[in-house]
């Protein structure tokens, strides 16, 4: 029984360290913006299931083909490896790939939870730890666990709190517990000629010497306040609905005319509901429809609704993430209609968009046209 629980606790501790401020956590992230959570949490769990499914396969097979100290020596470098990969600083271009999602949110979550991880360390984990374990089962039930409970931290953790995750010293824990794994393999495994004063301190010397350059660049990332993709877009996103929220709250300029504020039955009172939803981060894509445009009494402030526009529009702009989020195209639709009595239901690009506004012959609609155009040249949309 203890080595049942071990051998999934292990697998499932070292996944779990290996992926928390990782390029996984960006991604799951970026698909729970779009797909309600459950369905972004089944396809991480299919994706991965398949992938390290294939890892573990591969692990056992191993260990019948090549001697159980090899592959534990193996191992130990191994991990020292997942140590310093670890550390890595996150580099201004370590964005997750943005394409077509022409699938159901669970098939497109999971090939790319799938491909993602192809030849990635939580992968060569799952075979490190698989090679000679007595419950091959057991490491695939762990390693799925520590993917799927890593997601959904990242998911919550990410959008609640922003810039305050503490993603530095998650770098330094999972390498630890890497660097731990690693040494403890080949003190067990390593040949005792291999260990004497002279050998320990030149593997020291091998192992610290780019861990320590690693931590400083590290540093030198923090005092440059270059941030990970992951809290970039959670600040962008949080930002954004502050500001929207101040602007969208100072459009209505008369209740007396409606008598009493109907809330939601009323386009302004509807997007506010919008923007209450995106600020708790809990979009909820199967709410009913907004209510028609006749519940607008045309007495709104007109300045504060292009700036609300503007600012979702530019949002919407930043990187393909944005453009494919449909809440972020719910509020648009009902900001365009309330300004422009109209809104466009489908937007292809961006060219498509400045010539609907162009065609509007609306003073607001020219404003945010040559707003847009002065903004910053735009990434494609794949």
């Amino acid at each position: 029984m203890v080595t049942i629980l071990q051998e999934y606790i292990t697998s499932f501790l070292l996944i779990f360290l290996a992926e928390m401020g990782d390029k996984t956590q960006i991604l799951a992230m970026a698909f729970a913006i779009q797909y309600p959570v459950k369905k972004v949490l089944l396809g991480i769990f299919f994706g991965v299931l398949l992938n390290h499914g294939l890892a573990v396969a591969m692990g056992s097979l191993l260990s019948t083909l090549i001697p159980l100290d090899i592959i534990q020596m193996t191992a130990g470098f191994a991990f020292i490896g997942f140590a310093l990969w670890t550390l890595k600083p996150t580099g201004e271009d370590d964005r997750e790939n943005e394409d077509d999602k022409p699938y159901g949110p669970v098939i497109t979550v999971a090939i790319a939870f799938f491909i993602g991880e192809l030849g990635d360390k939580t992968q060569l984990t799952a075979i490190t730890l698989s090679v000679d374990a007595l419950y091959p089962i057991l490491i695939l039930a762990g390693t799925l666990s520590g993917m799927i409970v890593t997601g959904g931290m990242g998911i919550f953790v990410g959008k609640k709190l922003g810039d305050r995750i503490p993603e530095f010293a998650i770098k330094l824990m999972a390498a630890g517990v890497f660097l731990v794994f690693g040494i403890t393999k080949l003190w067990q495994t390593l040949p005792q000629t291999w260990l004497t004063p002279i050998h320990l301190l030149t593997y020291t010397f091998l192992v610290l010497s780019p861990m320590s350059w690693l931590v400083y660049k590290l540093l030198q990332q923090r005092k440059l306040g270059k941030d990970s993709a992951f809290i970039r877009r959670a600040r962008e996103l949080h930002v954004y609905y502050l500001q929207i929220n101040e602007a969208v709250n100072q459009m209505c300029l008369d209740n007396n005319t409606c008598q009493s504020c109907v809330g939601n039955e009323c386009m302004i009172g509807y997007t506010k509901y919008l923007i209450a939803q995106g600020m708790a981060e809990q979009p909820d894509l199967q709410t009913k429809a907004p209510p028609s445009a006749d519940t607008l009494y045309r007495i709104f402030d007109t300045e504060k609704t292009l700036r609300s526009l503007t600012l979702t529009v530019s949002m919407m702009r930043r990187n393909q993430e944005n453009f494919y989020n449909p809440h972020l195209h719910r509020i648009r639709r009902n900001l365009e209609t309330i300004l422009f009595n109209r809104y466009l239901q489908d937007l292809p690009d961006w060219a498509a968009y400045e010539s609907w506004l162009n065609s509007l012959e609306h003073p607001e609609a020219d404003q945010l046209a040559a707003t847009l155009r002065n903004q910053s040249p735009l990434p494609p949309i794949s």
